[in-house]
């Protein structure tokens, strides 16, 4: 091999791992932003004189854009390609959130972050189609949990950072520069990523019934669906922990508040670190197979979740980290293991939509589960019927993937 091939192999073995920085960068901006409802719902409440309830509405809001984006988004990305849509997202939150600054009225800035959520759910199919089409499938699920890893990794820079500068300056000159900077990413990840060549394949009807037909058909996808709602059970568990850690640490273990936001943080970054760790098992211990993980996952989380619910109360700061640890790295870590597995069970054309799918049905669960818990701690005073729902709801997974396993061997058989 003469020195010219050797350079442009290296090249193109370097090409995914940049186009994946790319993609990094644009989903951590925007989970910094996005994300940055929860850290800053009590000044946006003071603000504009919000009950809890309303300020519990911003972060539903999102998720509701979410979930009515991820698939048309989906369907879009497997025929525009991700390089496009990267901005246009950017620019959804970015602007969206950017006028939100501006805005006083509640029922305004509701609808405006309901707006910029279409641009914060579709982000994950769009980046999860490059990951898909750049990598092969004994490295999807690195590539995968560092994308993936953007979305804790905002979330926590938005708490530590947007915060302490909102409470100093205010939240509302703070997240408009945050905005800014979402915008300037979005035109800087359309310069320099790429679509892999040869994956923009024409397609001769693009219209509202081929839309429907391929719904259709991922409805009927009964992997897809099987794994998209044990998705949804893992996604309310994730947001259930993230609402409820500070209050239930705060209150009943009586740890300060400062120590109480800590736990927080250390789950996320846990979550971080598991999105990472999760794919790296599943590409070099089970050679790309990814069911396994979340059979574990599930199975931690609920070791994890009764181990909380039974904590007597004045349980010290130290003793509850390593179960927070193990607690966030299942519910925050299983996304990346999730969208693999969701790409993955459809063509290379088709995990655009494929993702959405999932994602839209994923998001359910945060939508749903942790009202349900908190109504579950209001009843009974206590937090321990509300850990425990989430151990009964990983029991549910477990079953969910068995139906899933069962499945799957039984179509490869049909096939062989």
């Amino acid at each position: 091999m003469n020195t010219v091939e050797l350079k442009a192999e290296q090249r193109l073995s370097i090409e995914p791992w940049r186009m994946l920085l790319w993609l990094l960068i644009a989903q951590l901006m925007v989970a910094f932003v996005g994300r940055s409802l929860g850290p800053l719902g009590i000044l946006i409440g003071d603000d504009l004189s919000l009950t809890k309830a309303e300020i519990g509405l911003l972060p539903s809001a999102l998720f509701i854009g979410q979930a009515l984006a991820s698939i048309p988004v989906g369907f879009m990305a497997d025929f525009i390609g991700s390089r496009r849509l990267l901005l246009m997202l950017s620019l959804c939150l970015g602007v969206s959130f950017l006028i939100m600054t501006m805005m006083t009225n509640f029922v305004f800035v509701l609808l405006l972050v309901l707006i910029g959520g279409l641009g914060y759910g579709a982000m994950h199919p769009t980046s999860n189609r490059g990951i898909i089409y750049w990598f092969s499938q004994t490295q999807r699920g690195t590539a995968m949990g560092i994308k993936q890893m953007g979305i804790t990794f905002g979330s926590a820079m938005a708490g530590f950072l947007l915060l302490p500068l909102s409470a100093e300056f205010g939240w509302r000159p703070v997240l408009l520069i945050a905005c800014i900077g979402l915008i300037i990413t979005g035109f800087i990840a359309f310069a320099f990523y790429r679509d892999p060549l040869g994956s923009l394949k024409p397609r001769k009807k693009e219209g509202i019934s081929f839309f429907s037909r391929s719904l259709v058909k991922m409805g009927k996808n009964k992997p897809l669906l099987l794994i998209s709602l044990s998705a949804m059970g893992l996604n309310g568990s994730q947001m259930c922990l993230n609402t409820y850690l500070v209050l239930f640490a705060y209150e009943k273990m009586g740890i300060s508040l400062f120590l109480s936001g800590i736990l927080l943080v250390i789950s996320e970054v846990s979550g971080s670190l598991g999105r990472i760790g999760w794919g790296v098992i599943s590409d070099k211990l089970f050679n790309g197979r990814r069911l396994v993980i979340v059979y574990i996952i599930a199975v931690l989380a609920a070791i994890a979740s009764t181990t909380v619910a039974f904590l007597p109360e004045g349980t010290p700061f130290f003793a509850l980290v390593p179960v927070i640890v193990v607690f966030g790295s299942c519910v925050s870590g299983f996304n990346g293991i999730w969208m693999n597995i969701a790409s993955e069970l459809v063509p290379k054309e088709q995990a655009g939509l494929s993702s959405g799918f999932s994602i839209t049905l994923g998001s359910m669960g945060v939508i749903f589960i942790p009202p349900m818990f908190g109504l579950m701690v209001d009843q009974n005073g206590h937090y321990t019927a509300g850990w425990l729902s989430i151990t009964a709801i990983m029991g549910i997974v477990i079953v969910l993937l068995t139906m899933f396993s069962h499945h799957v061997k039984k179509t490869r058989l049909a096939d062989s």
